[in-house]
């Protein structure tokens, strides 16, 4: 592949968490990547996590890994110099829509009114349509509980089986708001920020430099959102082929060196 003519001197580097820098088989990073950040960062290159997690879920692994910076919560939660700057909920006029045609076709909403393990709802519809969450939570439940009165919404969670998403038309439309969803599990959608750009232009108000001197590197379809024309964009091996087609470059597979290599392939690291 021929390499985009760029600048090699200083870069500012932002690299997903899972299936980049993490092995998905152990939830650990990959050791080679380990110690290519931290040659970045001897190199004089700046370097952040950019991840679709929220702070709470991502901020144990910046602290283990010596991660100074990131961008978590999809590009709204900003940590700079080992500090959170800022951290914003999805937009709540189009998440109270969503809330509503959700409802109106009978599935029980979740709600996370800040960024944290705990879910609000206002009867236990979700868990009799498809269980528990496939993770760690808290739930309140409360029959007086009133979306429409929340001041601040930073995830939703609604129980609408694939086959009858496109039902939910409201859902065509989160993309106009800076939102998107994803399934963690197959049962059920999170509506989540989905800014990864955005999150890197406001790292550079933090942290200066250019467009021009931002990369990335990603895997999967959540992180087709930074794979900007602006930046040089870097796929891993085990990236989806959509963002492979994006890619300025495509590296070998994260747990085959695929970071490491690719920071010596373009002369970032020794």
């Amino acid at each position: 592949m021929v390499l985009k003519k760029a600048k090699l001197l200083f870069k500012i580097i932002f690299f997903d968490i899972d299936g980049t820098l993490t092995d998905k088989a152990t939830g650990e990073i990959v050791p080679s990547a380990f110690e290519a950040v931290h040659k970045l960062e001897e190199a004089g290159h700046f370097v952040s996590i950019n991840t679709g997690r929220a702070a709470y879920k991502a901020e144990w692994f910046r602290a283990k890994y010596d991660f100074d910076n990131m961008v978590c919560n999809g590009g709204h939660g900003i940590f700079y110099q080992g500090k959170m700057q800022e951290n914003r909920p999805i937009d709540r006029e189009m998440a109270l829509r969503l809330y509503h045609q959700a409802d109106e076709q009978g599935y029980g909403l979740l709600f996370s009114l800040d960024d944290s393990y705990k879910v609000y709802g206002k009867d236990f519809k979700f868990y009799d349509q498809v269980g528990l969450r496939n993770e760690p939570t808290k739930y309140i439940i409360d029959d007086a509980f009133d979306p429409d009165k929340a001041s601040e919404i930073f995830k939703m969670y609604i129980p609408v089986p694939p086959e009858k998403e496109a039902e939910l038309t409201c859902l065509q439309e989160l993309g106009d708001y800076g939102m998107g969803y994803i399934r963690f599990d197959p049962k059920y959608l999170c509506i989540q920020v989905d800014e990864k750009k955005a999150g890197i232009l406001r790292m550079l108000e933090y942290a200066g430099g250019t467009i021009e001197d931002v990369v990335v590197f990603g895997d999967d379809y959540n992180d087709m959102d930074m794979f900007d024309p602006d930046f040089y964009c870097i796929a891993m091996g085990n990236a989806c082929q959509p963002l492979k087609d994006m890619a300025d470059y495509v590296t070998d597979a994260n747990v085959d060196d695929g970071i490491y290599n690719a920071c010596v392939k373009h002369g970032w690291i020794g």
